[in-house]
This record gives structure tokens, sequence and C-alpha cells, in this order.
């Protein structure tokens, strides 16, 4: 009677999720090993397949049958979990790679992390999996969770197992992967999967938005990130899986040092935070500060329908509450709405005189559980609610549980509501209460309203983001990018790496159709006089040079010079500035240009990042950029739809649209420069920074202009990117 046949071997990574049969290198009899844990992990959470001990020394381990060594182990075996040495993990991926086993989980520590000769051990063993088609999830990681009931793999050595469910999570740290853990099973988050990518070696976070991207039993993403392996793929995946399910991301290392002191506006503001949030900002990845903050949003998200709108009524039985949900729903941006006067009504109806109607609806102390119970679906109702967050204090008269119970009756009770997010929030009250959580229709519950106000927050911003249209990246005929390559190889052949002149900054801008102030370069201030002159109203005077970036630092910037005098003036104080620092020999001369009309000044710059790529930087202009701080930043390339939420987004944009009644600016204009900016940064790679500061933005019709320009131009910085993507 012949054998009956394997199974095909899984590839990719369902050798890791949806192996057959896993085996355990490491496993001892000592109970406190992190190979004994994992071992016992695997063995009780129920696994589908055969869970076998790798121990020369032991014929047993957890009353399993061990084998000596990888070679010995059968053939259905997809899935080695390494738990050794550092320096004895090589050679057993090797020996896994001569057995044809597709996955590895390397727990161990002591690569990349602790040393240089560890980083070194990382590399060669990302080449050996890599060069045998394996993959691999660490070095130095908690392990790999599948909750999925057909297979039941918990290949970790945490002490707790969260409830099965429909979040998937990745997280860089496994330290706080135990905590993570533990913080799904309080709040009765289900995972549906829990990957410990540890170092990336090879198995990254985009390789698993990828995984979780079609799998039918993840609805939404968690992300504890540390570090970008590959920010650019990263943007590409999460963009698109975005789309289809929400992502929530904690991005450690929000005030770590910047880089290298700047050269331009642009690029002392990119620092690396700002290319963070450019990045999760264009893939529609929802950033939140804490752990904290992701399970609230991740509990609201993972069982609520997204809300409409922003507009929010809060329904308590405590004033001063009410009051404190209600400051922090404005501060998260969230309104809270006059409800309709037939809501009034309703409820004047509905509930006791002492009760207040007004939003938030304050059912006052003596409030019941039927109370909660009527009210409830007339909020849900009003169609001025986008959603409603329900507080409750307890006085020790009412039992919670018949609050919770009521409120959830009242959600059934609510027809057209039931397609709007509810939150409430027990104060004082640690975990959901039981009727919340009962079923597929479980209401998430926050201690303080300020939490359910940024869980609330969070999904709005997720559903504003999915309205958006996503725009076009238009084609911008007229745009002569042969000349504009000619212009920056003639300039790297003669100088090499740095600012371009005055001239060829102006030729390049004018070759990418970006409106700019023509200038005349003197190189004495007689020549500066003669140009002057030539112009039918006052002049700019400014200084010329290839290394000095901050004219206004050096006395560079002379406006309205009226007359020959004025402008040998303006030169002379230009040259006795340098000369008093030691620097004349830096003055290239000076450019001559009229006076522009007025407008609005506002600040459009590029500045290449070696990880992320081109990032395009729009702001309020002039020399107080920098102490505003009132800038926003894309990533290229960027579609038309983008530009214009990019020049809406900041604080300022009130000054292009009529402030206190001036006219109104020409926005297409400014939008239009935004994108032929990023189209000159996608055509031209050597161009590294670009700092047009002011652009003025005339009345509305009459357009926009770069007064002032600098661009520096060299090899691409691109470094190297992770291989673990």
């Amino acid at each position: 009677m012949s054998a009956t046949p394997l199974p095909p071997r899984p590839t990719g990574l369902d050798a890791l999720f949806r192996p057959r049969a896993v085996a355990v290198v490491g496993a001892s009899r000592n109970p406190l090993s992190v190979g004994h844990l994992a071992l016992k992990k695997l063995l009780n959470g129920g696994f589908r397949g055969a869970v076998i001990p790798v121990n020369p020394n032991a014929r047993s381990i957890a009353s399993v049958a061990a084998v000596a060594s990888i070679e010995a182990l059968p053939d259905d075996v997809d899935l080695v979990v390494i738990a050794v040495p550092a320096d004895k993990v090589e050679p057993i991926v090797a020996s896994c790679a001569k057995k044809g086993i597709g996955g590895v989980i390397v727990l161990s520590a002591g690569f990349a992390e602790a040393s240089a000769e560890g980083k070194a051990r990382e590399a060669r063993l990302r080449d050996l999996v890599r060069a045998h088609s394996m993959r691999m999830v660490g070095p130095n990681c908690l392990g790999l969770l599948n909750s999925d009931p057909d297979v039941s793999l918990d290949a970790t050595f945490a002490p707790v197992r969260p409830l099965a469910g429909r979040v998937a999570m990745a997280s860089q740290s496994g330290a706080l992967g135990v905590a993570i853990l533990e913080t799904a099973r309080e709040l009765d988050l289900g995972l549906s999967a829990f990957v410990s990518v540890g170092n990336k070696a090879d198995v990254s976070g985009n390789d698993l938005l990828e995984h979780w991207e079609d799998d039918p039993r993840t609805d939404l993403i968690l992300l504890y990130l540390e570090s970008f392996g590959n920010p650019r793929r990263f943007a590409t995946i999460a963009r698109r899986v975005a789309r289809k399910k929400p992502i929530l991301a904690v991005k450690a290392g929000r005030t770590a040092a910047g880089r290298r002191a700047a050269g331009s506006h642009t690029a002392a503001l990119a620092a690396p935070e700002r290319c963070v949030e450019a990045l999760l900002r264009h893939t529609g990845v929802t950033r939140v500060a804490t752990l904290e903050e992701m399970f609230d949003a991740a509990t609201l998200l993972a069982h609520q329908p997204l809300p409409r709108g922003h507009r929010v009524a809060i329904l308590t039985n405590a004033g001063g509450p009410g009051i404190l949900c209600a400051d922090a729903c404005e501060s998260q941006g969230l309104l809270l709405p006059e409800l309709l006067p037939a809501t009034h009504r309703a409820l004047e109806a509905a509930l006791p005189q002492a009760a207040s109607l007004a939003n938030p609806v304050d059912l006052a102390a003596p409030a019941t559980a039927d109370d909660y119970r009527r009210a409830l679906p007339l909020l849900l109702e009003d169609p001025h609610v986008d959603a409603v967050i329900a507080l409750f204090v307890s006085a020790g008269v009412i039992d919670v549980e018949s609050v919770a119970a009521a409120i959830k009756e009242g959600r059934r009770a609510s027809h057209g509501g039931r397609t709007k997010p509810l939150l409430t929030c027990f104060l004082g009250q640690r975990g959901i209460p039981a009727a919340l959580s009962s079923d597929a229709e479980s209401v998430p519950s926050y201690r303080f309203p300020e939490s359910a106000a940024r869980a609330l927050a969070c999904a709005v911003r997720r559903a504003e983001w999915l309205a958006q249209p996503v725009g076009v990246v238009p084609a911008l005929p007229d745009v002569e990018a042969k000349t504009g390559h000619a212009i920056v190889r003639n300039a790297l052949a003669h100088r090499g790496p740095g600012w371009l002149t005055p001239c060829e900054q102006e030729n390049l801008l004018a070759a990418f159709g970006i409106p700019h102030l023509r200038s005349t370069l003197c190189r004495s201030a007689d020549e500066a006089v003669a140009a002057a002159a030539a112009l039918e109203g006052p002049a700019v005077v400014k200084l010329a040079s290839t290394t000095i970036v901050h004219k206004s630092d050096w006395n560079g910037v002379h406006l309205n010079c009226r007359g020959a005098d004025a402008v040998s003036r303006a030169c002379a104080a230009i040259e006795a500035r340098l000369v008093a620092a030691g620097r004349r020999e830096e003055l290239l001369g000076y450019t001559v240009a009229p006076m522009a009309p007025s407008g609005v000044d506002t600040l459009v710059g590029l500045f290449v990042d070696p990880s992320f790529g081109p990032l395009l930087a729009f702001g309020l202009g002039g020399v107080t950029t920098e102490l505003m701080n009132d800038t926003a930043f894309r990533l290229v390339p960027l579609t038309d739809a983008e530009a214009q939420r990019m020049v809406g987004s900041i604080k300022g944009v009130e000054l292009l649209r009529g402030f206190r009644g001036a006219p109104l600016a020409d926005e297409p204009a400014l939008v239009d420069l935004l994108l032929r900016v990023a189209r000159l940064a996608s055509e031209l790679p050597e161009v590294l920074e670009v700092d047009l500061n002011p652009v003025r933005v005339f009345e509305r019709g009459r357009g926009a202009c770069a007064l002032d320009a600098r661009i520096r131009v060299g090899l691409p910085e691109t470094k190297p990117l992770s291989p673990a993507g």
C-alpha cells in the first residue's frame, strides 16, 4: 500500500504563517530557557501540525520526542524556530537551507543590534536565506503568531496569547511586543496575526503589508516602527493597502537629532521627522503618538463604521465629563453641532425634566439606564450628527453593566444610526463592560473622554483621506526636460557639485516653466548701476554667490533702490560686509532686478533625502520661514489634488484667501508652480535642493513668481536601501 503523498510545500511567507510542521532548535528541559518557552507555546497553542524539538542531548522534551539534528527532521517541516547563541545560528540556517526548509524564525539576539561583528554575522545570515529562497523573521525578535483556527500557530515566547480576531500587527520591538499582546488581551482586541520583526534582516514591515493586503482574516493593520528599511517601497505598498484596509502606525524616534546643518531654508526645515510625516500622510497611514492611542483607535476601527463627517453628539450623566469631552473633541478638530429641533423635541418628550438637552446632552445625576436607552437612538438618528460619545460616571446607584446593556439596546433601536460610530466612556472603569463586547456588534469603551475623542479623530482622518480625490500627475507639455538636463550636466562638468549661478538657475527654472523674476548678473557696481538704469522703476540689488546661501544674513538684499547713488551704496554695503568677514572672494557680483508688485510671500522648496527621496516643501515665505514653522511637506511625484491640499494645509493659507478684506491670491498659479517644481525633482535627480523664497503670489488671475532662488546640484545622494525593504 503506497504512502499518502505530502501536501505541497508552502512557499514565501506561507512557510512562516502556514507551515505543515514546526521544529524548535534550542529547545531544552530548562523551563526558563527561550527555546523551552517557544516549544511550550507551540504545544499549548493548538498548532494543527507536528511540533518537533531539536536537541542532540535529549530523547524527548516536554514529553515530545526530539531529534538530534536538522537533517533528522521529517520532510514536512516547513518552519524552524531557532533559539541558540548567535554564533551557532548560521550553521543551523545552512542546514535548514540544505534540507529545503522554507522559513526560519531567529529568536536569538547578538546580531546587528549588538556589535560590528554581529552586524557582519547578520549580513551573512541574510545572504544565506536569500540565496536559497528562504524567508526569515528576525533575528533578535519575539516570534510570530497566526490565530487562524486552521493553523493555530504561536511561535513566540510571550507569556500571554491574545484572542483570535481580525487585526494584524507588526512590531519592531520584541520587548514591546510582550506588552502589546498583553494589552490586546486586556482590551478584548482579537488578532489575526502578530509578528515581531526584530532586526528585519529579511522579512520586513513591507513584506507583511503585502501579505496582509489580501488576507481575508485581516481587516485592520497596526505597525510599531523604529526605522524604515526602504521608505520608497513602503510608500508604494502602504498607499495601495491603505485604500483597502486601515493602517495605524506608531513611529518611534520623533525627537532624534536632525541631519547635518543644512544649507537652504528647505533643507533646514526637512528634518528626518518631517520626512516620516510626509511619508505617512502620502500613504494614508494614520499616525498616532503612542501605543495607547493606537489601541484606542484600533478598538474603534475594528468594530465601528467610519464617520461620514466630524460632527459629534455627547450623551452624559454628569456635566463635568461632558465639558471635558467637548473640549477634547474640539481640540482634535471635531465639531459639536446644534441638534435638530425635531431631535430636541423628541429628547424633551423622552427624558426627565432635569435633563439638559443642548449638545452635550446631560441626563443629570439621577439618570437611569432607561434614560440612556431612550436618548441614544434619537441622537444617532439626527442627520446633523456623524458620531456619538456616551459617557457614564457611576455614583454607586446604577449598575455599570445595566447602563452598558442599555447603550447596546439603544444602538440596536436606531435604524439609520447603525451606520454611525458609537463610543462609550465609563469613567474610572478599567476594561470594557461585558455587555459592550459580548457579540459582533462590540462597542469600544474608554476610561477617559480625551481617549475617546482622540480615537474618533483618527477615524475621521481615515474617512477624510479615503474621500479625497487621488488626482493625476499633470503632463505639463511645455516642460523642456532636455534643456534642464543640459544645464545641470554642464554645471557639474565645469564646477562640480554646488550651487548654480544666478544665470544657470534662471535658465533651469525657465526650462520647467517655473515663473521667476528675471535679473541681471553684474560683475561690478558700475554694471549694477547701468542695469538698474535700464529698468522702469526701483531696483532690487542682491548679493550673488555660489557659496553664500542666506543673503539676508550678509546684508545681501537691498530693496527699492532708486537712482545710481542708491544702487552704488547697496553694492558697497554688500562688499563691505563680506570684506569685514574675510569672505570677499566669495562675491561673484550683484544681481539687479525690478521690484515686484505686492502679494503674499510663500516658500516653495525641494530637498532630496538620501532614504526618502525628493521632498517638496510649501509654507509662508521670507526670512521668518524657519521661525514660524508653518510648512507642509509632500513626497514626489505630486498629483494636482495633493498640491491643492498641500496649499490648504498650512495655517497661513488664510493670507492667500482674503484675510481681513485682502484680495484673493492666485492659488491656481501657486498650485501650478508646485507641480512644476515636483516635475523638476522627478526629471533631474542631480538637483538636490531648490529654495524658492519668497514665491510671491499676486492677486487672483495675476500669477505667482519666484523672487529669489537657490538651486544646489550634485551626484544623487540616495544611499543604498535596506535589502529587507
